[in-house]
């Protein structure tokens, strides 16, 4: 026994530095061995559609998890774990992805953001629908909210992408699939874009069924008339090319030809806006500076009568004048009264008034036309500047029918211009209305064009 012992002490040291050399053997070996097959192995399901793969290696033994879309992806994904070449045995941890029911799929516009979220059937089908809104929205935030569930409805991505192009039109919006229903809901950026996102939705895949709840952008014309210039800007919308020729036209009455167009056509104009613009622009005429805004159902006026009376002729007519269900808001002051001129001057700006423009009566009759309140409004300014002076009021006609009717048309239509300055504060004794029939023209009567320039307004001061 004590031999044994003996014998024993002196081979047990040995033992020690064998199995360290093991250990590292088998350490040197099995790494690489796990390194590879975890490598084969990921190479081998390379074409698996699966969402949250892992897969580790312990010896020849091989654990796969992930999430398969279906029960076959399942199966083939585990069988070709199972035939990579060195792998004993799998161990087996994969699942289905959950199923979403209902499945609900959302894309929202907010401010400077375009949120995807809801789920998404395949990590393919998410991509492309990321893609698709950063196509459709250039330059804005593309947030990714969605996750992945079994359970989309067929033809899930046409329906979807629809709806990434659709949403792109609205200012601010949102967008939902729930199976096979779609809602849709949110302000178009533009005019007529509510009428084309509706057109566009009876694009959707067969089987869906709609419901929109698209609000029309406000419906804006706007009129700027310049102080200094006096020129007159048209800014928005109209209906059709016919209504914008007219508008212009009424325009170019009301305040000559210093007009600028920048109107567009496009659907969507409130019942009775051609009558309402138009209604509106004569109050515009009569302000010194001013800005006129239809939006909608809704009429804004602002800006500088040139004397009191018309003021408040404005404020008070306007609203009255308007179609029931139309809402207008007045902010219209006086402007300050200039300076007096002497009658050389005065008969020089009355001269600038009337060389381009002509005071408008009614065919054949002695009614002022309403297109020609503006510029009486500004020829009774000036009148109101020359405050010694006496001023004569003459009517002329065109050559066409009776003489004498023709001279006393004149004197009335000289007559009506005196009443309307009488009207608006000026004193009766400073005007004499007189006639001159045809008698004196300044064009040819041949044309209808001279006609109208014969048929004229002129104002003569005295001293």
């Amino acid at each position: 026994m004590r031999g044994f012992f003996r014998w024993s002490s002196k081979w047990w040291p040995g033992v020690i530095p064998l199995t360290v050399l093991w250990v590292l053997a088998a350490w040197t070996t099995t790494a690489p061995l796990e390194a590879d097959l975890s490598e084969q192995t990921a190479v081998a399901l390379k074409d698996s559609v699966l969402d949250k793969t892992a897969i580790s290696a312990a010896g020849r033994d091989i654990t796969f998890s992930a999430d398969a879309f279906s029960e076959q992806e399942r199966s083939n994904a585990v069988a070709s774990v199972e035939t990579v070449p060195g792998v004993r045995r799998v161990n087996d941890r994969t699942a289905l992805v959950a199923e979403a029911k209902p499945f609900v799929w959302t894309i929202e516009r907010g401010v400077g953001r375009v949120t995807l979220g809801g789920s998404a059937p395949l990590p393919v089908v998410r991509n492309k629908l990321l893609d698709a809104a950063r196509a459709r929205f250039a330059g804005v935030d593309i947030a990714d909210r969605m996750d992945l569930k079994r359970g989309a409805p067929p033809r899930f991505e046409a329906a979807a992408i629809l709806l990434i192009g659709e949403t792109s039109k609205l200012k601010n919006g949102k967008a939902t699939i729930s199976d096979l229903t779609v809602n849709l809901s949110g302000m178009a950026r533009e005019l007529g874009g509510r009428e084309a996102i509706a057109a566009a939705l009876k694009n959707l895949p067969e089987g869906y069924s709609v419901a929109d709840d698209i609000q029309a952008p406000p419906y804006v014309f706007e009129a700027n008339k310049d102080p200094v210039s006096g020129v007159l800007t048209l800014t928005g919308y109209v209906p059709d090319n016919a209504v914008h020729a007219a508008i212009v036209a009424s325009a170019g009455r009301k305040f000559g030809e210093k007009i600028v167009d920048k109107l567009k056509a496009s659907l969507g104009a409130p019942a009775g806006f051609d009558a309402v613009v138009t209604r509106a622009l004569r109050s515009l005429s009569r302000l010194s500076t001013g800005r006129l805004v239809v939006s909608d159902r809704n009429v804004e006026l602002s800006g500088d009568a040139l004397y009191d009376l018309a003021g408040k002729q404005i404020r008070a007519d306007l609203p009255k004048d308007l179609p029931r269900g139309w809402e207008t808001k007045t902010d219209v002051s006086i402007k300050p009264s200039a300076s007096p001129v002497d009658p050389t001057v005065c008969q020089q700006l009355f001269g600038e008034l009337l060389e381009k423009r002509t005071i408008q009566f009614e065919a054949g009759q002695a009614t002022l036309h309403l297109d020609s309140i503006g510029l009486l409004d500004q020829l009774t300014e000036t009148a109101l500047r020359c405050q010694t002076a006496t001023i004569e009021i003459v009517g002329h006609t065109d050559s066409d029918g009776d003489a004498s009717f023709n001279q006393t048309l004149s004197e009335r239509r000289a007559q009506a211009v005196v009443d309307f300055l009488v009207k608006a504060g000026l004193p009766a004794n400073r005007f004499t209305p007189m006639g001159r029939g045809s008698a004196q023209p300044i064009a040819t009567n041949d044309t209808d064009e001279g006609k109208a320039k014969n048929r004229r307004i002129d104002f003569i001061v005295r001293q």
